[in-house]
């Protein structure tokens, strides 16, 4: 998907946030992601597994936060699809024959077997180590201070690990011949 498009609802959330509270930026934030999936329904005629399992997190974890006034709900999201992702990143090293990293990148990208479980496990600790970042985050900072951090520092956090991830798989890419 765009990456614009994609963090179209982090940024209303931030926006929203700044302007008025953590509530309505929740009420945002659903309502964009909402939008979110549907644009992208309309444009291809499908849903990626990814945003539904998001969407469904911020309608269930978005309405407890607005309905029972309490902000601990949202901000629990981030870490619970980390977690899951980091789950089915390392479930997916015991399950079938590819890892979800080679399912995604094999198409384009061929690897030798123990760089694909490398990278796959690479994947699973970040975004478990970053559900336990968000955990300590929120307990232990503002809620000022936790938007800014799942606004800027978590995908800052993600283009980091990108750039290490680039650099291990450039070392590993066959040589071509010019």
């Amino acid at each position: 998907m765009n990456p614009i498009l994609e963090f179209f609802p982090i940024v209303l959330f931030f926006i929203a946030y700044k302007f008025y509270d953590i509530y309505v930026a929740t009420g945002v934030v659903i309502a964009a992601t909402i939008l979110q999936v549907a644009f992208s329904w309309y444009k291809t005629r499908k849903v990626s597994t990814m945003q539904l399992i998001t969407l469904g997190l911020i309608l269930v974890m978005g309405g407890a936060t607005i309905i029972l006034q309490n902000e601990q709900f949202i901000k629990w999201k981030l870490s619970i699809v980390e977690w899951l992702f980091g789950v089915v990143f390392l479930g997916s090293q015991f399950v079938g024959k590819k890892t979800v990293i080679e399912r995604m990148l094999s198409a384009n990208l061929t690897l030798p077997n123990n760089i694909w479980r490398r990278l796959n496990t690479l994947w699973a600790c970040f975004f478990l180590g970053v559900g336990f970042i968000n955990v300590y985050v929120m307990y232990h900072y503002s809620t000022d201070d936790w938007v800014t951090f799942k606004t800027f520092m978590v995908p800052g956090l993600m283009v980091v690990f990108l750039l290490g991830q680039v650099a291990m798989i450039y070392k590993h890419l066959p040589e071509t011949e010019e």
